[in-house]
């Protein structure tokens, strides 16, 4: 069977797992920004967890199944509607041939996963499905006139078809931070951890990049005066990295293989996932991990 894409929306791509074992290659990983959500969404379906996925940013996706297929929905929080009526997230949806599937703006966070009973079943490159925003690799993101491959049945439906809405979209993001390889290169590593930081509006599956508030009492988080400058060298999926402005990046699942600033922290996979759900103006606090 096939699916039928009528719109994306600003960015629609395919997503698994992520390609492993090639970051020496210059490689990244890629693969779902939230990989919880996308984890939720194909055991909803019955699929591996590794199954791939179409993952949806900032809403506006419109997809027709030729057949009659099983879906759900996961992520941010938003109206996901079967031709026009209301079916939720987080549920197992049984879509009708010939039936439109539109993911609406989230009112709450950023991304939502699409997954289909038996897998988006597009060409694997290295190993993975998933489209690489930063070197290229995988499919290309969606358009409109798309038509996607649907694979085949491999295992039973669970015999829960429904979660709890998502409890993660709070006005203020907490997220554990741990010591990276360079924190002693800030004049203050404490300076992570006080106030708040703003998410940017130049954030994407690359990275999140932070800024302290308008009219924030805290400095960012500067380099000490001898810091002097870095080789490059490999970063790690949730990698907190600190430029000379002194506003951290969060490293998402798209990040380089390799920089050249100082790593001051790295995040939990559960913080990553909250973190890739953030949208421009969200705040987000540090915590020691």
């Amino acid at each position: 069977m096939t699916l039928h894409v009528l719109a994306t929306g600003p960015l629609a791509t395919v997503q698994d797992l992520g390609r492993h074992g090639h970051a020496h290659l210059g490689v990244p990983r890629s693969g779902g920004a939230d990989r919880g959500s996308l984890r939720l969404a194909n055991r909803l379906v019955g699929n591996p967890e590794s199954a791939a996925a179409i993952e949806v940013t900032l809403g506006g996706l419109r997809v027709r199944a030729d057949r009659r297929v099983l879906v759900a929905v996961t992520g941010a929080v938003g109206t996901v509607a079967a031709d026009g009526d209301p079916v939720g997230t987080g549920a197992r949806i049984d879509l009708p041939a010939g039936s439109v599937l539109s993911i609406g703006t989230p009112v709450a966070g950023c991304r939502s996963y699409v997954a289909v009973r038996g897998g988006i079943d597009v060409a694997p490159v290295l190993g993975s499905r998933s489209t690489d925003i930063l070197s290229g690799l995988g499919p290309p993101a969606l358009s409109a006139g798309d038509v996607l491959d649907v694979g085949d049945e491999q295992a039973e439906l669970p015999s829960v078809s429904s979660v709890p809405m998502d409890s993660r979209f709070e006005r203020i993001t907490v997220v554990d931070l741990f010591d990276g390889p360079r924190r002693d290169l800030l004049a203050d590593p404490s300076s992570l951890f006080d106030g708040l930081w703003e998410v940017g509006p130049d954030s994407n599956r690359v990275g999140v990049r932070l800024s302290r508030p308008d009219g924030a009492a805290e400095p960012p988080a500067v380099h000490r005066d001898d810091a002097g400058e870095l080789a490059s060298e490999g970063i790690a999926h949730g990698a907190v990295q600190v430029p000379p402005s002194g506003n951290p990046v969060i490293f998402l699942a798209d990040h380089p293989v390799t920089g050249g600033y100082p790593v001051v922290g790295v995040l939990t996979a559960r913080g990553l996932d909250a973190v890739a759900q953030l949208v421009a103006g969200s705040l987000i606090r540090f915590r020691a991990g």
